[in-house]
């Protein structure tokens, strides 16, 4: 089994100073865009989520092996190989990703990414501790199923993570038609992390954008409607611990107080915001209330998708979140 080096250990240091330069261009032109604390909280996070993916990642590589033995052929190291394997990979990335946005038990881990209220570099950095108890991973074990070397896919895992870090800031805006039909790119994923009802649960994807384009979640940055960011209902906190474990402790008195088995598997694998009385509000129910004040449907016409791409207005904005 071959020793492949670690892409995002190499990489740390260009993301460090990466931040100090977007940083130093944020207090010339816009300071607003990071603060101390948050960006202290960011960084402390991606130092925690370095030392939980070596666990994460050594139990995935155990159970890839185990799959390994019953893969009806061994996939070599070629180039087609590899190829296919970062796209593979990255599928697998947008489905896991769709799906911590749709089932509470992966969003308790996914949710420390989207908690804070700046979009910048340090955001990125700002990573989950316990996606090994989330369950995440399982969507990316059928590719050791198919064959794949767990080098190969641990290597373009990696790669895939550090194409994320440059997407994460409000410092480049949008770029020529074809990256963004294709890539995916800072408007894209500001999109996704902006708490606009129009924008929620949209664009998943890690590095190519044409996932959200092909299964039906894409949504274009739009001038009259500007992202803000942070979660439902913000923390309020820079506490690491409150911020890295808050959504468990949320999930464990949900279930601790909740009569009925039905309703305390409810509050564990249903959407996000989702009670049993409905007294709470899930992404649904946002974009329902939205849409009936507005008038506005959810992009899905070729028209809409192709205006919002130009920046032209559709629609009246957002109601805040």
């Amino acid at each position: 089994m071959p020793n492949l080096p670690n892409p995002v250990s190499y990489a740390v240091p260009a993301f460090v100073l990466f931040v100090v330069a977007e940083m130093i261009f944020a207090r010339l032109h816009d300071r607003s865009r990071y603060h101390v604390k948050d960006t202290l909280t960011s960084l402390l996070l991606g130092l925690g989520s370095t030392v939980a993916s070596v666990l994460t990642g050594g139990a995935v590589v155990v159970m890839g092996l185990a799959l390994q033995r019953y893969a009806p052929f061994q996939i070599p190291y070629s180039w087609w190989a590899w190829t296919l394997a970062f796209v593979l990979y990255d599928l697998s990335f947008y489905v896991a990703h769709r799906a911590s946005h749709r089932m509470r038990l992966m969003w308790a881990s996914h949710v420390i990414h989207h908690s804070s209220q700046h979009y910048n570099l340090s955001t990125a950095l700002r990573q989950p501790w316990t996606n090994l108890v989330s369950l995440g991973f399982i969507f990316f074990l059928p590719l050791f199923l198919l064959g794949f070397p767990p080098p190969m896919l641990l290597f373009v895992g990696a790669l895939d993570t550090v194409y994320q870090f440059w997407i994460h800031t409000e410092t480049i805006g949008r770029l020529p038609r074809w990256v963004e039909a294709v890539m995916n790119t800072p408007s894209h994923h500001r999109v996704h992390h902006a708490t606009n009802p129009r924008y929620l649960d949209k664009n998943y994807a890690g590095v190519f954008i044409v996932w959200d384009r092909m299964f039906g979640t894409f949504e274009p940055e739009r001038d009259e409607d500007r992202p803000r960011y942070g979660i439902v209902k913000n923390l309020g906190s820079f506490n690491l611990l409150w911020a890295a474990f808050h959504e468990w402790v949320g999930i464990a008195r949900d279930v601790w107080r909740t009569p009925g088995w039905k309703n305390k598997l409810g509050y564990i694998v249903a959407p996000p915001g989702w009670s049993h009385d409905g007294s709470r509000d899930t992404s649904e129910t946002i974009k329902a209330r939205w849409r009936a004040q507005t008038g506005e449907v959810e992009t899905g016409s070729v028209a809409a998708v192709d205006a919002g791409a130009r920046g032209e207005a559709v629609g009246p904005g957002a109601l805040q979140r």
